[in-house]
C-alpha cells in the first residue's frame, strides 16, 4: 500500500479532483481487477477504449481514476486525475508504486528485430554462471535467477516489469536483462524505467502491420536512445546500416561493436560447424556450441555488455564458452540421416540469416528441406519475400501454418507464393496442417538431409481463430523420429 500523493510523483495532473492524502492498495488499467482502495487508469487501447470502464472501476471499488478524458457525472468522494497521456501516466505510477525498482539494479534493455532473445537469455545465463545474481524479462520468460515466471509478451505491461523487478531487488539481484520490443516503446510501456544500458542488435523488415511504415518502426526503435541522459550508456551494433542512426541524438555514453568494421568491441569467426564456431575475442580464442553468424553477433553482444558492466574479462572468457542457445533458438535434433534443425525465424531477414547458415556448415552439400508458415494478422508484406526465400535457398519447401489467427491459413500461403515462378513451384508442396507438414518433411528423402523448421521456435501453441491450441515443433519433430521427448 502507498500513499496517492507518493505515487504520483512526477505526474503532471492537467486537472485534479478530490482528495490526494488516500492509501492506495493497488492499481490496474483493467477494470476487472479493481478492489477496494484501487487506482485505475483508464487507457485508450487498440482494442477498446478503458475510459468506457470508469464506472465499473468506481463499482468494483476504485477510489481513484485516472484519465484522460473526465466523465459527464462525477462520483462523490472519488478523486478524479485528469492527464495529457494516461500511458505515460500509469508507467510512472507503476514505477512510484514499486519504489523505483528499477534504479536500484542495473537493468539492460536490448532491442531490434532479431536476436534479442538470445541476447538477453544468453546474458542472463553468462551473469549466473560469473557468480552474479540475475533476472531475466524476454518472449519466453520472466527468470529471477533459474526460477521461471510464465509471459506471453516480449515486453510486459508496465505494472508486471515494476512487479518483478522489485521482486528483482529484494532478492538482491545484481542485473536485469530485458527484451524492449517496438510496440513497448510505441505504448509507453517502458517509460520512466531507468536503464543502465540499451543495446541495439539490428533492424529489418517487421511489425510494419502495426507500425505503418520501416521508417516509423525504425524511429520507434529510435526513441529508446533518444530518451536515454549524460549517465546511460548505449551499445549498437555498427555492421547494421542504422547502427550510427540509433545513436544520433542520444545523450548516453556510446559504445560500438562489430564483426566487421573497427569498433569499441569486436569478433572473428575462426571455423563455422555443425558442431559449433571457434571465435576470437581480443586475441582469446573462444570455442562454442552456438552456430551460425547471426549468434557470433549474439556472443559479441553479450561479452560487449559484460565489458560496459566492467566485469572481469578472464572470467567472461572462460564462461562463454560454456553458454547453450535458448530453447527454440538453432535446436538441432539428429536421427540416422535426418538433422533437423527448430528455430524462431519468423522474418525475412532471419529466415535468409538461418539459410544461408546451414548452407555455410553443409560441407557434404545435403539437400535442405525448409518447413515454413507465416502469421495471420501480421505484416503481409513480408510473406512474399519469405516464400521466395525459402524456395531460393532449400532444396525443397513445405508450406504450412503459423498461427493463422483470424484469417484463412490458404488466403496466407497465396501470399507466400505469389512471387514464386511456375518452375519453382515444383520445389514448394502445400500442407495446411503444421504436423502433418513437419511429418512430410521428416519422411521425404531416404538420404541424408537437413530439414528447417523455421517460424515458431520456442512457442508451444498454435494460434487458430481466436484460440491458443497446444502445438509444439520441437515435440513434433521429436515424436516422428521417435526420439524420446
Amino acid at each position: 500500500m502507498k500513499k496517492l500523493e507518493t505515487i504520483l510523483i512526477g505526474v503532471d495532473p492537467v486537472k485534479l479532483i478530490g482528495k490526494i492524502d488516500l492509501v492506495i492498495g493497488n492499481i490496474s488499467s483493467n477494470s476487472k481487477n479493481i478492489a477496494a482502495e484501487y487506482l485505475f487508469v483508464a487507457i485508450y487501447g487498440n482494442n477498446c477504449d478503458g475510459h468506457e470502464f470508469i464506472d465499473n472501476a468506481i463499482e468494483q471499488g476504485a477510489s481513484t481514476i485516472v484519465c484522460e478524458k473526465l466523465p459527464d457525472s462525477l462520483v462523490k468522494n472519488i478523486t478524479y486525475i485528469k492527464v495529457k497521456s494516461s500511458r505515460k501516466s500509469y508507467a510512472k505510477i507503476c514505477c512510484n508504486f514499486f519504489g523505483n525498482p528499477s534504479k536500484k539494479l542495473k537493468l539492460i534493455g536490448v532491442t531490434g528485430t532479431n536476436g534479442k532473445t538470445t541476447t538477453v537469455s544468453l546474458a542472463h545465463d553468462l551473469m549466473l554462471k560469473m557468480g552474479y545474481k540475475s533476472g531475466l524479462i524476454s518472449t519466453n520468460t520472466i527468470k529471477i535467477n533459474n526460477k521461471n515466471y510464465k509471459t506471453d509478451l516480449t515486453t510486459p505491461d508496465s505494472y508486471d516489469t515494476n512487479l518483478y523487478l522489485r521482486k528483482m531487488v529484494d532478492l538482491g539481484v545484481n542485473f536485469c536483462f530485458m527484451e524492449v520490443s517496438s510496440h513497448s516503446i510505441h505504448q509507453d510501456r517502458i517509460n520512466s524505467l531507468e536503464f543502465f544500458l540499451c543495446v541495439f542488435t539490428n533492424i529489418t523488415h517487421d511489425h510494419l502491420n502495426y507500425h505503418g511504415d520501416f521508417k516509423s518502426y525504425l524511429n520507434t526503435k529510435k526513441r529508446l536512445f533518444d530518451n536515454l541522459k549524460n549517465n546511460q550508456k548505449s551499445l549498437v551494433n555498427i555492421d547494421d546500416k542504422n547502427g550510427v542512426y540509433m545513436t544520433q541524438n542520444t545523450g548516453s555514453k556510446i559504445y560500438t561493436m562489430s564483426l566487421k568494421k573497427p569498433a569499441d568491441f569486436k569478433l572473428r569467426v575462426l571455423e563455422n560447424t555443425l558442431d559449433g564456431m571457434k571465435l576470437k575475442i581480443d586475441n582469446v580464442e573462444i570455442q562454442t556450441s552456438l552456430i551460425g553468424n547471426f549468434n557470433a553477433y549474439n556472443i559479441l553482444s553479450v561479452s560487449s555488455i559484460a565489458k560496459v558492466l566492467n566485469l572481469n574479462e578472464k572470467n567472461i572468457y572462460e564462461n562463454l564458452s560454456l553458454l547453450k542457445s535458448p530453447t527454440g533458438r538453432f535446436e538441432i535434433v539428429t536421427n540416422k540421416n535426418i538433422t533437423a534443425i527448430i528455430d524462431y525465424a519468423h522474418t525475412p531477414d532471419a529466415l535468409l540469416n538461418i539459410l544461408n547458415t546451414i548452407h555455410s556448415i553443409n560441407i557434404n552439400n545435403l539437400k535442405v528441406i525448409t518447413v515454413i508458415g507465416c502469421g495471420g494478422g501480421r505484416d503481409k508484406d513480408k510473406r512474399r519475400k519469405m516464400g521466395l526465400i525459402a524456395v531460393n535457398n532449400s532444396s525443397f519447401s513445405v508450406f504450412t501454418s503459423d498461427n493463422p489467427r483470424d484469417e484463412d491459413p490458404e488466403k496466407i500461403i497465396e501470399d507466400m507464393i505469389s512471387g514464386i515462378e511456375k518452375i519453382q513451384l515444383k520445389k514448394v508442396m502445400i500442407e495446411l496442417d503444421r504436423e502433418i507438414a513437419i511429418k512430410l518433411a521428416l519422411s521425404m528423402l531416404n538420404e541424408k538431409c537437413i530439414i528447417l523448421i523455421a517460424g515458431k521456435g520456442h512457442e508451444k501453441y498454435q494460434i487458430i481463430k481466436s484460440k491458443k491450441i497446444e502445438f509444439n515443433d520441437l515435440y513434433v519433430v521429436k515424436k516422428s523420429l521417435k526420439i524420446a521427448v
